[in-house]
């Protein structure tokens, strides 16, 4: 297993797990508590979601305070472009993103701590999307941020992505009030 630190946020590792080929397909053990413990990760995870979506669906920008949650994110099957945003108020890189496209084939994984938004956007004819959470969805403390947010810039591989409702409504980042976002 190799494991990269993001050269923006220390703090989010990029994680290529050891990919076992043969003519019959593939073989990843996608999660081993020893070895991502032993790798400085240290999440516990509680929680566990699989995310179907088609082509040119864009999820997020999503977290939650209160019930703040960590993501260990992999793609099953297709391609994504995963995003995180730094929603940290005291943050020398607050409001700053990173993105990677995230394929199942590869079985890249990516950590995402406390303290960060995150969405993707699926760039393949669908996609199988699955991650590890470090707490419980509540939706009493989820928060958003718009995907076409000016003030982020987030390079996004599409221009006219298909959204949820809730996604579409979301406040830009300059909007949210202290309460809504980390120390």
């Amino acid at each position: 297993m190799k494991i990269e630190r993001c050269e923006l946020f220390p703090e989010i590792l990029i994680v290529e797990p050891d990919l076992f080929r043969d003519e019959r397909g593939f073989f990843v053990e996608t999660y081993r508590v020893e070895r991502y413990t032993a790798c400085g990760m240290g999440a516990s995870f509680v929680q566990d979601n699989l995310s179907y979506s088609r082509e040119r669906v864009l999820r997020g920008l999503h977290y939650q305070v209160g019930r703040a949650q960590g993501k260990l994110v992999w793609v099953a099957k297709g391609e994504i472009f995963d995003v995180v945003v730094d929603v940290r108020r005291s943050s020398p890189t607050f409001g700053k993103w990173f993105g990677m496209r995230l394929r199942g084939e590869r079985a890249t994984q990516i950590y995402i701590p406390v303290g960060f938004a995150h969405g993707f956007c699926v760039t393949s004819e669908e996609a199988i999307v699955c991650y590890k959470c470090t707490d419980y969805y509540s939706p009493a403390h989820e928060r958003g941020i718009r995907w076409d947010d000016p003030d982020l810039g987030i390079e996004w591989p599409v221009s006219d992505p298909i959204l949820s409702e809730k996604d579409a409504r979301f406040p830009f980042l300059k909007d949210l009030g202290e309460e809504d976002l980390f120390p």
